[in-house]
């Protein structure tokens, strides 16, 4: 086990050195915004049912005159999900908190919420990465990809998606620990890397946020192309040299260009589960100085965290994800 140590710390020796902090980036999360969510209290079960009604067929048969139909029954499928553990600790000793100049304990604090956070994002980012409607920018396969995103392609991607009934998005869950919803303008959503934003702003028809006018602008949106929003941050990575000729994209090793995913949604299209409200995320401190039979001389502290999580895609017809490089502006 790693082991935070006075001696594994940068101490900083000049007497009138500024203790400034650098800038942490806040966790950038909008995936779980735009997800069914589902609570689940405590001491209930590990397995979840996502339950939806199965649609009814079309009435085409004509009536008889005063002879009623047959009644129809509803139907209903489950989509069921089982809930993983997930979580990480740091160890720190009486040391580090008597002589280190830094405040460790904080810092460690506020890096395990911003861990927590982001993996919940990163978890639900690689479920969305794994549904089976793909479109690629160009070529047949992902190893072809080498072009940015087009309108074209979006308006495939939309016409597949209301071909199949996907009704747009018109809430998102509030940013509460309680599960609340607000409202808000009806459109397809697509998340993809903040380093798609220099193409999609280049597609015919983009409107950016700033001029919307009375439209309300989402977490971490850009702005819109036709009835598509586009969200975008740095935790929803791509896939390294997974393309075909880099050319003008960007690269990570300069051979091969780096395809980046990004997910179009309709409404209820994917769901999540975490333990209910305040409780989703438990963290964990243990202050150095706490004497037990395992630490005698309180020597050694903790700071951690630990949560359930699943999730899953509950409609695979009513999302779609397109495979596309991103220019290189260096």
């Amino acid at each position: 086990m790693s082991t935070t140590t006075y001696g594994s710390l940068s101490q900083r020796t000049l007497a009138y050195a500024s203790k400034t902090m650098l800038e942490h980036a806040e966790p950038q999360l909008v995936l779980s915004k735009f997800s069914m969510a589902k609570p689940m209290p405590k001491n209930v079960a590990e397995g979840v049912k996502f339950r939806r009604p199965i649609p009814f067929p079309h009435a085409t048969t004509p009536l008889t005159e005063g002879v009623p139909p047959t009644s129809r029954a509803l139907e209903y499928e489950d989509v069921p999900a089982t809930l993983a553990q997930y979580g990480d600790l740091v160890k720190i000793t009486d040391k580090v908190e008597d002589l280190a100049e830094d405040p460790v304990l904080k810092d460690a604090s506020m890096l395990c919420g911003e861990q927590a956070a982001e993996t919940i994002e990163a978890l639900l980012w690689g479920t969305l990465q794994g549904g089976t409607n793909v479109v690629y920018a160009n070529g047949a396969a992902r190893t072809d990809v080498n072009t940015k995103i087009s309108l074209a392609k979006q308006r495939a991607i939309t016409r597949h998606l209301k071909a199949e009934r996907a009704k747009k998005v018109t809430q998102m869950v509030s940013s509460s620990v309680k599960y609340g919803t607000e409202a808000i303008d009806a459109a397809f959503i697509a998340f993809a890397h903040t380093n798609m934003e220099n193409d999609i702003r280049d597609m015919d028809g983009f409107v950016p946020t700033e001029k919307y006018g009375s439209m309300k602008p989402l977490p971490y949106e850009i702005g819109k192309v036709e009835d598509v929003r586009y969200i975008l941050t740095p935790v929803l990575e791509s896939i390294p040299d997974a393309g075909g000729a880099a050319g003008s994209m960007i690269s990570t090793t300069g051979t091969a260009a780096d395809v980046y995913p990004v997910v179009y949604v309709g409404k209820d299209s994917y769901g999540h589960v975490t333990l209910k409200g305040a409780n989703a995320i438990k963290p964990t401190v243990i202050p150095t100085g706490q004497v037990d039979k395992t630490d005698p001389l309180g020597q050694v502290g903790y700071v951690g965290w630990k949560t359930y999580f699943t999730s899953l895609i509950l409609n695979e017809a009513w999302l779609a994800r397109l495979e596309c490089a991103a220019t290189d502006l260096a």
